[in-house]
């Protein structure tokens, strides 16, 4: 499935995959990283993140700190790499990403922070020194 094609699927409510667990929403990131600048990648990607868990019936499950964290940093590796990367070189270079349970994001936000509602509502700067 080409990234256009992952992006159309998410934009009508679907899934790229069977499910939609954390390492798709990093694919579903990286294809809107690959066609889009930075903030209309942000606007477009959490606002049909937004529309796909209302859709999916879990609403409250959008969390705009640790959506736009993923974003901030997918975008910051692929810029480091320097070059257009494939999902696949992408994924072998940046596997980190790709854990959820004590992730990237949970090293470097305090527990109570990531639990907050204004976490949820607002994006909000890390707040723990690894």
């Amino acid at each position: 499935m080409t990234d256009q094609e992952i992006i159309e699927r998410f934009e009508q409510g679907r899934a790229p995959g069977e499910a939609f667990h954390h390492a798709d929403h990093v694919r579903v990131a990286f294809a809107y990283l690959g066609r889009y600048p930075l903030l209309q990648a942000l606007e477009r990607f959490s606002g049909a993140l937004k529309r796909f868990a209302l859709a999916h019936g879990k609403p409250g499950l959008y969390h705009e700190t640790i959506t736009w964290a993923y974003l901030f940093l997918i975008r910051e590796r692929m810029a480091r790499a320097g070059e257009s990367l494939s999902w696949e070189e992408f994924v072998a270079q940046n596997s980190d990403l790709l854990v959820w349970k004590d992730g990237i994001v949970q090293r470097t936000y305090q527990k109570e922070t990531l639990a907050s509602e204004l976490a949820r509502q607002i994006f909000v700067l890390p707040d723990r020194c690894a």
